[in-house]
């Protein structure tokens, strides 16, 4: 088994079914943190899904792209907990 057919007979499906589950999470989420973090965790798979297709297509640009948007979430995340503390006090 090559690293080409790992990627697209094992990770491909997992994240895939991970994308599944965690909009579920996103719809039924019971709060607003619920819901950020399934967010938060989708921008996450989306990240996988980036590297395994830079991979796939020899591309190491996308990384760059991949990494971009991990600044991005990150920086959401820090926002939203920030809005969080305010809101509470």
């Amino acid at each position: 088994m090559t690293l080409i057919d790992f990627l697209n007979y094992f990770v491909i499906p997992v994240l895939t079914v991970s994308v599944l589950l965690i909009v579920i999470r996103f719809i039924k989420g019971p709060s607003i943190v619920d819901r950020v973090i399934a967010l938060d965790l989708i921008i996450t798979t989306g990240i996988g899904f980036i590297g395994t297709y830079s991979i796939l297509t020899y591309q190491p640009a996308f990384l760059d792209v991949a990494m971009i948007l991990a600044l991005i979430a990150f920086l959401g995340t820090v926002a939203f907990s920030y809005y969080i503390q305010k809101r509470n006090k």
